[in-house]
């Protein structure tokens, strides 16, 4: 049977999904732990990263070559950085980019040498994914009152890289560089572009979905961990759940 793993950075991030198992076994690899067990008929991994590129990345190739995954999720959050991409709102990421990756002029700006610029996310997860945020999403924002409107699903481009970007100044500087070269991102976090490197690079698919907790700006640290423990926490139990069920047994 197909091992799915779910990897998230934080264990709020993953919200209830360990407690969730049937037969969970704890396996401590690498500096991490990791928990195995089976969930809606499903054989899973549940691992949390850290935060940043290569720990992302060192946990991903963990996944593979300790765990045998053979499809890779990713669920947490995200700042908002698209036109109208709204606190509590969802993102589906269809490809990634590295935004502080630049090897130029040897390479093109923000392409991972041996790679594309833009890394393609597996189009049947991300439909599977598509679908299953429907669920996360009828959970509303949880008496979360940053933003009135009703959560909506984002899909495109998400944009990664080691700098917690906190401020206006920063994130419209990014988005502004990234649009000059055709790169519409709509969210920026700091361990998705890794992952998917790694998952190409196994021949791997993988998709991801984030929740945005901030605009990527001067709020940014406002209300972070109620808004991860009360929506991105209960949202992606509720997207993984409702993935589970739309895998092939």
């Amino acid at each position: 049977m197909t091992v799915t793993a779910i990897l998230s950075a934080l264990p709020q991030e993953q919200g209830s999904l360990v407690q969730a198992l049937q037969n969970p076994e704890r396996i401590e690899h690498a500096g991490r732990s990791f928990w195995r067990g089976q969930l809606h008929g499903q054989l899973l991994v549940l691992a949390l990263s850290g935060i940043g590129k290569v720990a992302a990345a060192s946990t991903s190739a963990s996944l593979i070559e300790r765990f045998g995954v053979q499809r890779l999720v990713f669920t947490g959050v995200a700042g908002g950085l698209g036109a109208g991409v709204q606190v509590g709102d969802v993102v589906l990421a269809r490809e990634f980019l590295q935004h502080d990756m630049d090897a130029s002029p040897l390479f093109a700006r923000w392409q991972v040498p041996g790679h594309a610029v833009r890394m393609a996310c597996d189009e049947s997860l991300t439909a599977m994914l598509s679908i299953a945020a429907s669920h996360g999403l009828a959970l509303g924002n949880a008496g979360f009152d940053h933003e009135k409107t009703p959560p909506r699903l984002h899909q495109g481009l998400i944009a990664s890289g080691d700098r917690f970007v906190s401020t206006a100044a920063a994130s419209q500087q990014l988005r502004q560089e990234l649009l000059a070269a055709g790169h519409d991102a709509l969210a920026v976090e700091m361990e998705g572009a890794a992952v998917a490197q790694v998952c190409h690079e196994h021949g791997l698919p993988f998709a991801a979905i984030r929740t945005i907790s901030d605009r990527a700006d001067d709020s940014a640290h406002v209300d972070f961990t109620h808004f991860v423990r009360h929506v991105a926490g209960p949202r992606a139990d509720a997207i993984v759940h409702a993935f589970l069920r739309l895998l092939p047994k």
